[in-house]
Order: structure tokens, then sequence, then C-alpha cells
């Protein structure tokens, strides 16, 4: 049987292998990994807060106003102020970075299931059910 801390360095050093593939991929979009998380996250999601998009992709709210701000620069998306408060803005993808994203975002996929192909079909599905099932358990566990 393997340990715990056997399947914990295994876990990790497939995490690195997988996101040194997936930064690679990202860099290939010409846009930083911040910029094409929030873009992605508006093309899946639809307009978001600037507050809600940072939760999602794990940015503060400093960084996220200034990936924002670079992102309007080069006309990718636009601040639309909240009708009902105004205080409140939602961050919009332009057609410009929607067409951008759509592209960077499928070369993305293609270059992530290179990854994903060495597993069968019913081989992923177990993956996924077993690394779901860790990470509920971890979460639940109180360290002593």
């Amino acid at each position: 049987m393997e340990s715990g801390a056997h399947l914990r360095l295994i876990l990790w050093k497939a995490a690195k292998a997988v996101e040194k593939v997936d930064r690679a991929s990202v860099k290939k979009t010409n846009l930083c990994l911040g910029d094409f998380a929030i873009m992605e996250a508006l093309l899946h999601k639809g307009p978001l807060p600037i507050n809600t998009i940072g939760e999602k992709v794990l940015l503060t709210s400093g960084s996220m106003t200034a990936a924002i701000n670079r992102l309007q620069e080069r006309g990718f998306v636009q601040r639309v102020q909240d009708a009902s408060d105004g205080r409140l803005f939602h961050v919009h993808l332009t057609g410009s970075g929607r067409r951008v994203i759509e592209q960077a975002y499928r070369r993305h996929v293609r270059n992530l299931e290179k990854i994903a192909g060495v597993l069968k079909p019913k081989e992923r599905v177990e993956l996924v059910r077993l690394l779901k099932k860790i990470g509920i358990h971890a979460d639940q566990i109180t360290i002593n």
C-alpha cells in the first residue's frame, strides 16, 4: 500500500508537470496568466463584478484593478456601472476581447487535452472521482 506521504509527492509532481504545460500554453496566447484567467472567467460566466472575478481567479483587489486597467487599455474589457447600484461596476468582454479569448481558450484546451490524452475515458472518470474524494476528505480533516 502506498503511504500518504508518497501519494502527496506523486500528486505534487503531477500538478507541477501539468502546471508547466498550462503556463506554457497560456504564454502562447500573448496574455499573462492573470489576464487569461480573468478573460476566461468572463467568457464562461458572463459579466461579473470586479471582486467576484478576483475571488474566482484568486487575485487580490490591487492585482485585479491593475489587470482590468491593462485589459481595458487593450480594448478587451469594459467596466459598466450597475444600474441599480452606482457604486458597483461589472466587467464585460468587448467584441475584440471575446474573439481573443475564444481563440486563445480553444488553443489552450487543445494543449491541455494532450496531457489528458494519455488516459482512457474510464480512467479519466475514475481519476476525477478519486481526486474529488481526496479533496473533500482533506477539507474535513482537523490538523493536530
